[in-house]
């Protein structure tokens, strides 16, 4: 048998030393690895960090210029707005420069629907909008003159409506006055009449005539009387006549020229004749007509004048019954 003694030892004492060394310095190697990488990491992630911060910052910039000018736009149109709103007067003077207006909101809303708008065009925005409210001011102005205009239109216009009140007050008591006056003057130029006579002829064969009061020798009956008026023009005027039979009933008669009559006191009444006659102005004048009936009756024939629609006067006249011998 062979002695096991014989053989080397298979224990790890005996490995070689310089396989630990090069481990050691693999592993410093992956640590200093490892930190060279972690401390690039954190660098770039600080550094973007900052970029962003940067580009946050730029950005909250802009779009705080952005939209200080989009609330000075917004409160410039609603200026507007409220100028031109009640003012129509205004509103035409708008149309004239509604142009160079349209131009300037053109302009500032091309500014501002830009995504990245530069600093240059903003605030060339904000000068467009300052040149706006400077026609503003200048409509704004032109509000206040013609307020004051129409204000003072306004009164003028009251003490116009004010005088015209006075003067259609005056008008019509004018119109009252001359209407009492006209219907003063119209009635009184009422002819008075006077002296009223009323005689029965008998007209013989011969020609004469002679007064009977006997009806049935009575052929006419004339009637007589004086007219007279200080305020009446000289003129043609008409009376009428009204004759009344012992019956009770007014005589009318196509061949004396009968008719109707408005009377002012007495409504529509039947007249037997019209005569129409020439006055002068302050003159008594008498007035003559003689009246044929058909046949004359025994009783009253009462005569009634009428002139502008008033009775002037009246008389009655009595026929008798013939006597014994007549």
């Amino acid at each position: 048998k062979m002695s096991t003694s014989n053989y080397p030892s298979a224990s790890p004492h005996n490995q070689p030393k310089g396989d630990d060394n090069n481990k050691n310095i693999y592993i410093g190697l992956l640590a200093i690895a490892l930190l060279g990488t972690w401390a690039y990491l954190l660098y770039s992630n600080n550094k973007a960090e900052g970029e962003l911060k940067q580009s946050l910052s730029q950005g909250v910039a802009f779009m705080s210029q952005r939209d200080s000018v989009q609330v000075l736009y917004s409160s410039t149109l609603d200026r507007l707005d409220s100028i031109t709103s009640n003012n129509n007067e205004i509103q035409g003077q708008l149309v004239e420069r509604n142009s160079e207006i349209s131009k300037i909101r053109t302009e500032i809303r091309t500014i501002l629907n830009k995504k990245n708008a530069s600093d240059a065009e903003l605030t060339k925005a904000r000068r467009l909008i300052a040149s706006l409210n400077e026609k503003l001011n200048g409509l704004e102005n032109e509000v206040a003159r013609l307020s004051g205009e129409n204000q003072q239109l306004n009164a003028s216009n009251q003490q116009l409506s004010t005088e015209k009140q006075s003067l259609e007050e005056n008008l019509q008591a004018s119109n009252v006055v001359k209407q009492n006056l006209e219907k003063t003057v119209d009635v009184g130029s009422t002819f008075t009449a006077s002296n009223i006579q009323i005689t029965p002829f008998n007209e013989r064969k011969s020609g004469k005539e002679k007064e009977t009061t006997t009806a049935k020798r009575v052929d006419k009956l004339v009637v007589t009387f004086d007219i007279q008026n200080r305020i009446s023009n000289s003129g043609p005027a008409d009376l009428y006549i009204m004759v009344t039979s012992p019956e009770g009933k007014t005589i009318v008669d196509q061949t004396l020229g009968s008719g109707t009559l408005n009377t002012r006191e007495d409504g529509s009444k039947e007249f037997t004749s019209k005569l129409a006659i020439q006055y002068d102005k302050g003159t008594k004048k008498q007035v003559e007509l003689p009246l044929r009936f058909a046949e004359f009756k025994t009783g009253d024939y009462k005569i009634e004048v009428y002139h502008n629609g008033f009775k002037i006067g009246s008389a009655v006249k009595t026929l008798k019954k013939a006597g014994l011998f007549g």
